[in-house]
């Protein structure tokens, strides 16, 4: 199973990441986009021009796809903590991820406590979670929800381990698939 977290910026994505692992059975693995972002040489990276470092992130974001997509195939559980904050990177997902039982989740946030957040930490911009909420909710389907703002992220954990007990069969990854398709399964 693949739980996918996708939240803005400082929503609370890795800490809910973090209590997941406590509470889920301990075969879980969580993968973070910001680990993932990690693994190169940032400083240098940042020196490239516009169009070579779009590229770079494209590619980097990819391969991170894969890399989830390819730990879950190898019969792994895993927690992504992920950002889907523009189109292709959910068709991405959709893609690669395919046949596999992924559980896509939403992390709220009200914008004035990510602001807060962003404001308290180092390595974020101020204004920066609230400028992504609309496109990284834009797809606007998920399996279950929950709001850091109003939640403790072990409280979100809790909740989560609660809705995959119980889970549909069918999840919104194969509801937003289909549709990418072109197929409606609201007309099925």
């Amino acid at each position: 199973m693949i739980i996918f977290l996708n939240g803005t910026s400082s929503s609370g994505k890795s800490s809910i990441a973090a209590e997941l692992l406590q509470v889920l059975d301990p075969s879980y693995f969580h993968m973070s986009i910001d680990a993932f972002s990690a693994m190169c040489a940032g400083d240098r990276v940042m020196e490239l021009d516009a169009p070579e470092l779009a590229a770079f992130l494209r590619r980097m974001r990819a391969g991170f796809h894969r890399a989830v997509a390819g730990m879950a195939r190898a019969g792994n559980d895993i927690v992504v903590d992920h950002l889907l904050s523009e189109p292709w990177r959910l068709q991405d997902c959709l893609e690669v991820m395919d046949g596999l039982d992924v559980v896509l989740v939403g992390v709220q946030c009200p914008p004035d406590e990510l602001e807060r957040r962003e404001q308290a930490r180092d390595d974020r911009m101020p204004g920066q979670g609230a400028a992504q909420r609309l496109s990284v909710h834009q797809h606007g389907l998920y399996d279950f929800e929950v709001d850091t703002g109003v939640n403790s992220p072990r409280e979100c954990a809790l909740a989560i381990k609660e809705f995959v007990s119980r889970a549909p069969t069918t999840r919104a990854f194969d509801e937003l698939r289909g549709r990418a398709r072109g197929h409606d399964p609201s007309t099925s």
